[in-house]
């Protein structure tokens, strides 16, 4: 077959998806290209949060669970090892999970914790809102 004649086939592949046919009497979408209100609109969403988690009490512990720990010191050195910035000043340390563990007891780590609750909300804290037990000392030598 010349190459002529393979151009010539349809195969039932196109490179654009056909374009909807619009009915006769149909009206098209009006496209709302009026910025200034999105903005307004984005504006007041970001009001209302910051309202919200000011104004309600929390209903969780403010301290942080072993899960929780366990889960931002494995996030934490990962990122580290994948050569994040790191947070804290450096003094010889080359692990990434002690690093992670200096920036923990410093509270610089950059992450939110999200608790889901049973009746579907969520309460968003901080690392350095949470009271965080020095139980890792043990692993890591210090007194």
């Amino acid at each position: 077959m010349a190459d002529d004649d393979y151009n010539d086939m349809d195969m039932g592949y196109e490179d654009e998806p056909p374009e909807p046919e619009i009915e006769e009497g149909a009206e098209l979408e009006p496209e709302n290209n009026n910025e200034d209100a999105v903005d307004d609109v984005v504006g007041a969403e970001v009001d209302d949060k910051e309202q919200e988690k000011t104004a309600r009490p929390r209903k969780t512990s403010k301290y942080m669970t072993k899960y929780e720990r366990a889960r931002i010191l494995g996030t934490r050195a990962l990122q580290i090892s994948m050569n994040a910035p790191v947070m804290v000043e450096l003094e010889g340390e080359t692990d990434p999970l002690e690093i992670a563990m200096k920036e923990l007891r410093a509270r610089k780590i950059p992450f939110t914790i999200r608790r889901y609750l049973p009746d579907g909300s969520y309460e968003d804290w901080g690392v350095d809102e949470l009271i965080v037990e020095d139980s890792w000392k043990r692993q890591v030598g210090g007194g």
